[in-house]
């Protein structure tokens, strides 16, 4: 998959957070993936934040699918 195609969804402090937003889009179909997953395991809260990307085609429906949690 091409990085011009992904788009980031939603940032987290918590590697946790960005896990869970990670199932809730990928149960409804949605694919995704974590960028900096370990980096922000590592580092202090804040410093490196979690990404969720998503396709640059599904990025509203993701957007309201996590507005709704």
């Amino acid at each position: 998959m091409q990085d011009d195609s992904m788009v980031v969804l939603a940032e987290y402090n918590t590697i946790t957070e960005a896990e869970i937003a990670k199932s809730m889009l990928d149960s409804a179909g949605i694919w995704s993936t974590i960028r900096n997953e370990y980096m922000s395991a590592i580092y202090p809260i804040g410093t490196m934040p979690a990404q969720v990307v998503v396709r640059t085609e599904d990025l509203e429906k993701a957007r309201t699918l996590l507005q709704h949690r």
